[in-house]
């Protein structure tokens, strides 16, 4: 008799999870989400399961999920199996027409990789680079390093910034049901292909998309405050005032001014997101709590004092 009211108990409480998300589903029906898919997320099998599951089901629910994913720690390996030596200029890879060529080659296994998972699932996927169609049109990107008070431009190959989206190609696979998986690669005026920082693609499509949300799946919890807790929710005034004192730092500035330029542009929300959980997508769209931080362009004092403990 108690094993019978544990499992009452238990479908109820799941009950309670599918209403709780029910208010979100009918909220964000027929709209853009993109998603930067990355870190721990893309290498774990657990992992990578729950995140086709996720993408699969806000397809379902009539949202249209745009997939951006990086892989710098695979083009990495592969550089070191051909002994190429990986090198950096502040932060950014230095790319020579050899390395473009393993840059191409393992990004499109990786976006394929993601095709394959997400349509094991019962989704259909296309897998795309941002040259296929012109989707991202790239101009060449030049370094300013500073050394003993001189600045010096360094050449750092062929990396580039986005110069432009076409979103015809996004909404064109939208319409006829497919979900876009897109590997950060443009094309130049040139017509060479340019190594572009995945979490600016992503940034600038949801931007040109006018997306309702854009997610950047991480390996942290989320942006810390001040006090070490992880932020719920923080809007751009609040992130610009940790940036300046140096509570947000390292390579959570890049992201945090990604969405910041998202928000500004018409994206409605942006997240920040621990993708080292299971299912961390639905969880943080779904949920009242979420697994990450929401960052948005103007939000009230209590939500900002919103502090999620550390787990």
């Amino acid at each position: 008799m108690q094993t019978r009211a544990r499992n009452v108990a238990e479908l109820i409480a799941r009950a309670d999870t599918l209403l709780e998300a029910l208010p979100y589903i009918r909220r964000y029906a027929g709209t853009t989400m993109v998603i930067k898919y990355g870190g721990h997320a893309m290498t774990d099998d657990a992992l990578r399961a729950s995140f086709a599951q996720d993408i699969v089901l806000l397809k379902y629910v009539g949202i249209n999920p745009v997939i951006v994913h990086g892989g710098g720690p695979q083009i990495n390996r592969v550089l070191d199996m051909l002994g190429i030596e990986p090198q950096f200029v502040r932060g950014m890879r230095v790319t020579d027409p050899q390395t473009m060529d393993v840059v191409e080659m393992v990004l499109g296994k990786i976006t394929n990789e993601i095709v394959t998972l997400i349509q094991r699932q019962g989704g259909r996927a296309v897998g795309l680079s941002g040259k296929d169609g012109e989707l991202i049109r790239a101009r060449k990107l030049t370094v300013t390093t500073e050394e003993s008070g001189r600045r010096t431009k360094v050449d750092i190959g062929l990396v580039g910034e986005v110069q432009a989206i076409n979103p015809a190609v996004i909404e064109a696979l939208d319409r006829a049901d497919f979900i876009p998986v897109i590997a950060p690669i443009g094309v130049g005026e040139d017509g060479k292909s340019y190594n572009i920082n995945a979490d600016l693609v992503a940034g600038e499509l949801a931007a040109a998309l006018q997306a309702e949300k854009l997610i950047l799946l991480t390996d942290v919890e989320g942006i810390r405050g001040a006090d070490g807790q992880v932020l719920s929710t923080i809007d751009v005034e609040q992130a610009q005032e940790l940036v300046r004192s140096k509570v947000i730092d390292g390579g959570m500035i890049p992201k945090v001014e990604c969405c910041l330029d998202a928000l500004r542009r018409g994206t409605k929300k942006t997240h920040i997101v621990d993708g080292r959980v299971r299912h961390a997508v639905l969880l943080e769209i779904f949920t009242d709590a979420g697994v990450g931080t929401e960052v948005v362009l103007r939000s009230d004092a209590a939500a900002i004092a919103r502090r999620r403990p550390a787990r």
